[in-house]
């Protein structure tokens, strides 16, 4: 499929949000649904162009994610998660591991979580890893799984110089990965997000990398300038974005019914009404505000890297607040759109329904939790110069 990573998303789309019901039902994208987004090299858009990927900066990456979103938000999700996982993947991992992941094969990325809820004791050239993990975005899918775990010596945490545990990501075929479920759930039922385990696998050295690491190996001029960031500001993007797609998709869809839906006992329809026209205009403008406080403020961050310079903390917590922002616009314009919709956001089968249940199940993701926002006040304030995760 030929043309810009967004042209590929339009064209996608309908499929995407043709299976969306299917998706919810089997609780993981349908097979169609994962075939649509490899035909359209959409899993690859981050990677770097030796590996078959645009090497997408901040602002075609949101583009993309938040259009898919639009359309399916499961869809948006599991894509966003698969996506910047496999960039930070082949950003940090070594030759021989990003070969045998990627090696030219559209269809490959990789599921799961990056937290740390695992340990790992040092065996042979690698770790012996044991976890537990949750909320593994993407994994229905996945032919890697990823597994975050610190090192442990004599029991004890290996610390890096800075106090801190030597959090890592390590990446194990799905086949290695012993899948509990769990994924019964209000929204985003499609993603795939199970729970799993992972049980004294050993993850070679180069399948590994530091979590907040900043030596990405390849890419080019755009790739390496992102992944200098470590991979947090990509993650961030992803939650960006799809938040920005489902609020877009929730508004769309009460904009197209106002016109004739009249709830019972009011004198018009719900465009004639006053009340109903300034919460809409708010939600409207709320929604686009906060995109383009995405957009400058990941540029802002990308253009400081790409000058060769390094980043402010108050540039990096603006990104993560721009992205809680993001949320929150979201949250809102999808809370207006299912209330103002009455009993056509009741129905199983509504876009708003979905819409509704997506973000609320989105919103109460850690990445873009309370602490977020305290933590980037903090920074902004100026009572901290630093705050590990941001």
């Amino acid at each position: 499929m030929s043309g810009t990573p967004l042209q590929r998303a339009r064209e996608v789309a309908p499929i995407l949000e043709a299976n969306a019901q299917r998706a919810e039902d089997e609780r993981t994208l349908p097979p169609e649904s994962v075939a649509a987004l490899v035909q359209a090299d959409l899993f690859r858009i981050a990677l770097p162009r030796e590996l078959g990927g645009d090497e997408a900066d901040f602002a075609t990456a949101i583009a993309v994610w938040k259009e898919i979103a639009r359309a399916d938000g499961s869809a948006g999700w599991t894509l966003m998660a698969n996506g910047s996982g496999a960039a930070a993947a082949s950003a940090y991992l070594s030759d021989d591991a990003v070969a045998k992941m990627f090696g030219g094969d559209p269809g490959a990325t990789v599921g799961g979580q990056f937290a740390p809820r695992g340990t790992g004791l040092a065996e042979g050239g690698g770790y012996r890893v044991t976890g537990s993990y949750s909320f593994g975005s993407g994994s229905g899918h996945s032919r890697y799984v990823s597994a975050g775990f610190i090192p442990l010596e004599n029991g004890t945490p290996v610390l890096l110089p800075s106090g801190l545990p030597d959090m890592r990501v390590g990446f194990v075929p799905r086949e290695q990965i012993e899948f509990t479920d769990g994924w019964h759930v209000m929204g985003l039922s499609g993603t795939g997000s199970y729970d799993y385990e992972v049980r004294g696998q050993l993850i070679p050295d180069g399948f590994h990398f530091p979590l907040f690491g900043r030596e990405p190996r390849r890419g080019g001029g755009t790739f390496r300038s992102i992944f200098r960031l470590n991979m947090m500001p990509m993650t961030a993007a992803g939650h960006a974005a799809f938040a920005l797609g489902v609020g877009r998709r929730a508004l769309d869809e009460i904009r197209a019914i106002a016109t004739t839906r009249q709830r019972m006992g009011d004198p018009t329809a719900l465009a004639g009404r006053l009340t109903f026209q300034k919460e809409f205009v708010q939600a409207e403008a709320k929604l686009r505000a906060a995109r383009l406080l995405v957009l400058d403020s990941f540029a802002s961050l990308e253009a400081t890297s790409r000058a060769g310079q390094a980043e402010t903390i108050e540039q990096r917590a603006l990104v993560r607040a721009a992205t809680c922002l993001a949320t929150d616009a979201a949250r809102e314009a999808c809370d207006f759109a299912h209330l103002r919709a009455g009993t056509v956001a009741i129905r199983d089968g509504s876009a708003i329904q979905r819409c509704f249940r997506d973000i609320h199940t989105g919103s109460q993701h850690a990445f873009i939790g309370e602490k977020v926002y305290s933590d980037a006040g903090t920074v902004l304030l100026g009572t901290v110069t630093d705050v590990v995760g941001l």
